[in-house]
């Protein structure tokens, strides 16, 4: 595969998963006491800091993925969140029978994320990154 083709890829890639989290990350600042609440009922502790560090995950972990930033670390750590969340967020082992199918689906969708967060940690950005641009100077 050409290497121009798999930097087109890396970005796309990147772009994609921004798009995931930037949206819900930004809402959450908007309705902070909602997400606060909403992390309430799931009985996790201090779920204002909880609120905060979603908040941080989901837009400033993906904008620094976006860029190519740093982008085996951020994208562990964004595995490592989509993994947690999966875990507290939609338990369908946990959850009422009228919501189980939902909530696997979900769940496996997150790892799926993870997955793919995990492969942008194991390989780079590509070559039309921050990093990448680091690296050659």
């Amino acid at each position: 595969m050409p290497t121009s083709f798999q930097n087109f890829l890396g970005l796309l890639g990147r772009i994609l998963v921004a798009v995931l989290f930037l949206p819900a990350g930004i809402s959450k600042i908007g309705h902070f006491a909602g997400t606060v609440g909403y992390i309430t009922s799931h009985g996790l502790p201090q779920p204002e800091i909880a609120a905060v560090i979603a908040i941080l995950a989901e837009v400033v972990l993906p904008l620094a993925l976006l860029v190519g930033f740093k982008t085996g670390w951020v994208a562990l750590l964004l595995a490592i969140y989509t993994v947690a969340a999966g875990i507290f967020f939609h338990n369908y082992w946990d959850a009422p029978t009228t919501q189980v199918m939902m909530q696997q689906i979900n769940f496996y969708k997150n790892l799926a994320i993870a997955g793919g967060l995990l492969s942008f940690a194991a390989s780079g950005a590509g070559g039309w990154s921050l990093d990448a641009k680091r690296a050659s100077a």
